[in-house]
C-alpha cells in the first residue's frame, strides 16, 4: 500500500497547488482520504516516526536561525502570556454558549474540561506559521521574528503542559544540561571539520536528533525542546545558515508526514464538523488579540497586522494537549477528531487569509493605526537613511567589497543595508555607513526614508527572489536611478533584466573570469620578475666575461 499512500499524496498535494493553497493542505485531504480507504496511524508506525522527524527538524531549523535575545523582548514573552490567558478567558464563555444552543459535544463539559479545550485551542501552528514565512521569505522580518518568539514561547507552555499532565518529573539529570554551552567550543570546533557535504548533513542529524532530542528526553524533557535548543546554541557559528539549507528538503519530507498523521486521526460525525466549523469563528478573536496586543507594545499596526494573521490558526500542540487530555480521561475521546478537524479547517482558512493580508491592512489602515501606541517601538520606526548616492542592498562578502571599492572615490556618498544586527554592529566598527533593515520584506520598504539624490543601487542580496522583490518596491517607489544586480544563474540574470535591471554581475561565470584575469596576471609578473632577475644576472656576468675574452 505504500505505493499508493506516496501517489494519493502526491495527487492531492499537486491539486491543492494549483488552486493557489499550500500543499499542506492537500496532506491534510490526503490523510482523510486514506483514513476512507481504510488505513489509520497504527498501521503506519513508519509514518508516524517520520512525522515526529519533522516536527523535530522543523524546530531545530528554527534554532539555528533564532537569535535567543529575541525571547526576552517584551513583546515577545509579555504578549504570547497575555494573549494566553487573554484566549482562555475569552473563549470559555463563547464555547459554553455553542453548549447552550444544543452542541452535545459541550452541554456535559464542566469549567475545568472547557478551559482545557480553550488551552488548546490558543496556540498557533509552528509548523504552518513558519512554513508560510519561509514561502514568503519573511523569516527574517520583524513580524516573522516576533511571531517565531510567540510561537517557541507557546512551545514552552505546552512542554510544562505535557511535563505536569504526565506526571513525570524531569530526571536530576537534566541540571547537567545546563552545561550544555561549556562544550559549544569542542561542538564548534567539530562543526568546523566537517566540511561542506554529506558529513554537514549527517553533523545536522547528529545534533538535532542525538544531542539534541535524544538526550534530553532521556533525563525526562521533550524531545523537541531539546532540539530547538541544540539548534540555537549552533546559531552562531557561521555555517549555521548552510546547515539550515543543507537539512532543509529532509525536514520538508518529512513535515509530509505530520500533516498525513493529522488527517488519519479518524473521519469525524456530522456534528463533529459542524462543531469544528464553530471552533474556526474563534480564530479572528485569536487574530484581533494578538493586533491589539502587540500594538500595546508599541508596534505598528501593520507589523501587528501581519504577525497576528500568521499566528492566526490552530496548532498541532492542541492536538497534542487534546490527546493527552482524552488519554487521562479529562475529555471525552472525539474531542481529538473534533480538534484535529478544526485545525484542518483553520489552515484552509489561514491560507488565503496571509495571502491577502496586505489588501485587508489597506482597507482598515486608518481605523487599525489609531490603535497605535507612541512611541514606536525601536524597530519599528521610520528608517532614516540620510541622502546618499549609492545603496548596497546585502552586506554580505560580495555588499562588503562593492563598498569598500565606492569608499575609495565616494567616501561618505555609500549606504549599506543589512538585516543582521550582528552584521550591522560589525560593519559599523569598520567604518562603513550601515543600517538594520530586509529589502527582501515589503515592511522595510514601507519605513523606508526617500533619497532624492540616489543614483545607484547595487542588490547584493543571496537570494534572486530577494533581489527580483527589491526591484518591485523601488518601482513602486518611482525610482529613476540605475540598479545593478549579483545573480547565480543565467536565466535569473534574464529575468531581472526583463524586470528593468541595468547591468547583472554573474557570480559563477565572473568568478571564472576573474581567475584567468588573476593566473595571468601572476604568470606575466612571474615572468616579468624572472626576466629582470636574468637581466640582472647578465650585467652581472657581462664584465666578467668580457673581462675573461680580453685576458
Amino acid at each position: 500500500m505504500e505505493p499508493g499512500i506516496l501517489i494519493i499524496t502526491l495527487i492531492c498535494g499537486m491539486l491543492v497547488s494549483r488552486i493557489g493553497l499550500p500543499p499542506l493542505i492537500g496532506y491534510l485531504v490526503a490523510g482523510f482520504v486514506l483514513f476512507v480507504l481504510g488505513i489509520d496511524k497504527e498501521s503506519l508506525p513508519l509514518l508516524q516516526e517520520l512525522a515526529s522527524l519533522g516536527v523535530t527538524l522543523l524546530l531545530f531549523a528554527i534554532g539555528l536561525k533564532l537569535d535567543i535575545r529575541s525571547l526576552f523582548k517584551a513583546e515577545v514573552w509579555a504578549g504570547s502570556s497575555v494573549h494566553l490567558v487573554l484566549s482562555i478567558v475569552v473563549f470559555v464563555p463563547i464555547l459554553k454558549l455553542f453548549g447552550l444552543l444544543g452542541l452535545s459535544q459541550l452541554t456535559s463539559l464542566n469549567l475545568e474540561q472547557l478551559t482545557l479545550i480553550a488551552f488548546a485551542l490558543s496556540f498557533s501552528s509552528t509548523v504552518f506559521a513558519v512554513k508560510v514565512l519561509e514561502d514568503k521569505g519573511d523569516v527574517q522580518s520583524l513580524y516573522g521574528r516576533v511571531a517565531i518568539g510567540i510561537l517557541i514561547m507557546q512551545d514552552i507552555f505546552a512542554v510544562l503542559f505535557l511535563t505536569i499532565s504526565k506526571g513525570d518529573v524531569p530526571s536530576v539529570w537534566a541540571f547537567a544540561l545546563l552545561l550544555l554551552p561549556l562544550a559549544k567550543p569542542l561542538i564548534y570546533k567539530a562543526f568546523d571539520r566537517v566540511g561542506h557535504g554529506e558529513l554537514l548533513v549527517l553533523f545536522g542529524l547528529v545534533m538535532a536528533l542525538v544531542v539534541g532530542a535524544w538526550l534530553f528526553e532521556s533525563v525526562g524533557l521533550k524531545p523537541d525542546l531539546g532540539a530547538l535548543i541544540i539548534g540555537i546554541l549552533l546559531a552562531g557559528h557561521k555555517k549555521s545558515s548552510e546547515l539550515a539549507k543543507s537539512l532543509f528538503y529532509f525536514k520538508e519530507l518529512f513535515l509530509v508526514a505530520f500533516f498525513l498523521t493529522i488527517g488519519l486521526n479518524g473521519l469525524p460525525t456530522v456534528s463533529d464538523i459542524v462543531l469544528a466549523a464553530l471552533l474556526v469563528l474563534l480564530v479572528p478573536l485569536k487574530i484581533l488579540l494578538f493586533v491589539y496586543i502587540l500594538t500595546r507594545f508599541k508596534l505598528r499596526s501593520r507589523t501587528s497586522m501581519l504577525g497576528s494573521f500568521n499566528l492566526g490558526n490552530f496548532s498541532e500542540f492542541g492536538l497534542i494537549v487534546a490527546a493527552v487530555a482524552t488519554y487521562k480521561g479529562w475529555l471525552p475521546p472525539e474531542w481529538l477528531v473534533i480538534i484535529a478537524v478544526a485545525l484542518s479547517f483553520s489552515f484552509l482558512l489561514a491560507a488565503p487569509l496571509n495571502a491577502t493580508v496586505g489588501n485587508i491592512y489597506q482597507r482598515f489602515q486608518q481605523r487599525l493605526i489609531k490603535l497605535e501606541k507612541r512611541p514606536l517601538h525601536p524597530e519599528d520606526r521610520p528608517i532614516a537613511i540620510g541622502n546618499p548616492r549609492f545603496l548596497i542592498l546585502g552586506m554580505g562578502r560580495i555588499g562588503s567589497g562593492a563598498y569598500d571599492e565606492l569608499r575609495e572615490q565616494f567616501d561618505g556618498e555609500i549606504l549599506g543595508i543589512e538585516h543582521k544586527q550582528d552584521l550591522v554592529d560589525l560593519h559599523k566598527a569598520k567604518g562603513r555607513n550601515v543600517v538594520q533593515g530586509d529589502a527582501a520584506d515589503t515592511d522595510f520598504w514601507e519605513k523606508l526614508d526617500r533619497a532624492p539624490n540616489l543614483e545607484l543601487v547595487l542588490l547584493a542580496m543571496p537570494h534572486h527572489a530577494g533581489n527580483m522583490f527589491a526591484v518591485e518596491q523601488l518601482k513602486k517607489l518611482n525610482y529613476q536611478g540605475k540598479i545593478s544586480a549579483i545573480v547565480q544563474y543565467s536565466d535569473d540574470a534574464a529575468a531581472l533584466r526583463e524586470s528593468g535591471v541595468h547591468s547583472v554581475y554573474n557570480l559563477y561565470e565572473a568568478a571564472g573570469a576573474g581567475f584567468v584575469d588573476h593566473v595571468i596576471y601572476e604568470l606575466l609578473q612571474d615572468s616579468e620578475k624572472n626576466a629582470a632577475q636574468a637581466e640582472e644576472i647578465a650585467q652581472v656576468a657581462d664584465p666578467k666575461i668580457n673581462a675573461e675574452s680580453n685576458s
